[in-house]
């Protein structure tokens, strides 16, 4: 882009519009992922619904590559492109709530933590992720799971509209009485279709939750997790728990004799009674005594919370992931072996319920296809230090390989790790993909949002 370009595109916006050359433009580009380090050509703070539209009619008149950012938490640093205009919605980070028909509006800019803190007041919750640093919108244009997925559904299931800029400029509403084949796509389908300026959802009863931490030493985790396949997919809806190998963070709530030691263990969330968490997570002895159990009342929000400082913005990632529906004899073999050699203190594999009430929506009703699926696990190489990047890439790679034979062959789509192509694409969305295709034809004819998992428009 050259100097006159850029200026033009300056007078065309409200919002800066940060180029090489300006002094935050290192600060502009930079996104939760360190591994990523590219350079667009000017990277566009939106303020409005009004802005987006001007931006992409600009981007796209002037035949320039775009790609949208909302919480830049993509692993593939699919927000950022070299020589592309990012099209940056953080100053869009707002959150409406209805507390009488139980909704909230969110701005595209949004951050889980934003959504929980508006609707905890109301006593409020909606199903979305494990971290409040996670951007509303990549993880809902994905599908979206979190701690309330089993009682509740995906974060697509509790999606109500979306107000969306279309390639051609329009700004449009989708759901289910307008646009319903551009909100079908929405739910699961990535960012493909559009810019969503806002999400509205659907809000349920959630104030204090029961938030647990088990482990185990990590030489225990084929009983572990022989065990955890057969007990949490008959627990009550209300008890979640992601099983996860893990080095101990040196801090509380873990005792100073376990920290920095290898283990395997469960991240547990009880969304009922109160009363009955204790007799619900008793369980947790049952594989063999615990290296350390932890279990505590607290607000939704404080657990949603709970790892942003272990795992802040900065560090070196690559992740990759894939769907099970059991978890096999072969695969916890896979999963003992990398347990006892995890590269850095921060790597880790988590394996994510995603059964319960996500499993009662038909696979046609949304454009998340596998409702088959009862996990989705991810393998994730981490740490601070730019000179292990090779070194966790491998790890993760390697892992991977194999341990998905023993997979459902598709994976959540904002897990798909960088440089994979475009065959996993393909197989996570599965029998939808040709009309996944048929729907991007019609919003989106030039493939203008392709800086995502890209879905090719049908010919």
């Amino acid at each position: 882009m050259d100097g006159t370009t850029l200026e033009d595109m300056r007078t065309a916006l409200r919002g800066p519009v940060i180029g090489p050359r300006d002094a935050e433009y290192d600060a502009a580009r930079g996104i939760y992922n360190a591994m990523i380090d590219r350079r667009p050509a000017a990277v566009v703070r939106c303020t409005d619904a009004a802005d987006v539209m001007a931006a992409v009619d600009f981007i796209r008149d002037h035949d320039l590559e775009l790609a949208v950012r909302g919480g830049g938490h993509s692993g593939g640093g699919l927000c950022v492109v070299d020589d592309a205009v990012t099209v940056d919605l953080r100053p869009m980070r707002w959150v409406r709530v209805d507390p009488t028909a139980r909704t909230a509006r969110v701005g595209g800019g949004s951050l889980l933590g934003d959504l929980d803190h508006a609707t905890h007041a109301f006593g409020l919750g909606t199903p979305a992720g494990i971290m409040s640093t996670t951007g509303v919108g990549g993880l809902t244009l994905g599908g979206g799971h979190g701690y309330l997925t089993r009682r509740y559904g995906l974060t697509v299931d509790n999606l109500v509209a979306a107000d969306v800029v279309l390639a051609d400029g329009r700004l449009v509403t989708a759901s289910e009485s307008e646009h319903p084949d551009l909100f079908w796509a929405l739910r699961g389908g990535g960012g493909n279709f559009g810019v969503v300026t806002s999400f509205r959802f659907r809000l349920h009863a959630v104030n204090m939750v029961t938030a647990g931490v088990t482990v185990w030493p990590v030489e225990h985790t084929r009983e572990v997790l022989r065990w955890y396949r057969e007990f949490l997919p008959q627990a009550p809806e209300d008890l979640y728990g992601f099983f996860a190998l893990l080095t101990v963070p040196p801090g509380p709530p873990f005792p100073e004799e376990i920290h920095g030691r290898a283990m395997c263990g469960v991240v547990w969330c009880w969304s009922g009674d109160p009363d009955a968490a204790e007799r619900v997570l008793a369980v947790v002895r049952e594989p063999g005594a615990p290296a350390f159990h932890f279990a505590a009342p607290m607000p939704y929000p404080a657990l949603q919370s709970m790892f942003d400082e272990l795992i802040p913005a900065g560090l070196q990632w690559y992740w990759r992931g894939d769907f099970f529906d059991r978890v096999t004899d072969d695969a916890i073999d896979v999963h003992a072996e990398y347990a006892e050699n995890l590269p850095t203190a921060l790597s880790t594999m988590h394996l994510y319920p995603i059964d319960g009430a996500a499993r009662r929506v038909d696979r046609d009703d949304t454009a998340w296809d596998y409702r088959d699926a009862v996990w989705s696990g991810i393998i994730g190489g981490v740490d601070p230090d730019p000179a292990n990047a090779g070194t966790i890439r491998r790890w993760c790679v390697d892992y991977w390989q194999d341990l998905h034979p023993h997979s459902m062959g598709g994976a959540y789509v904002n897990f798909i790790g960088e440089g994979e192509g475009h065959d996993r694409v393909e197989a996570t969305y599965r029998g939808h993909y040709d009309r996944l295709a048929e729907i991007k034809r019609k919003y989106d004819p030039g493939n203008l949002f392709h800086a995502n998992q890209n879905i090719v428009p049908a010919r």
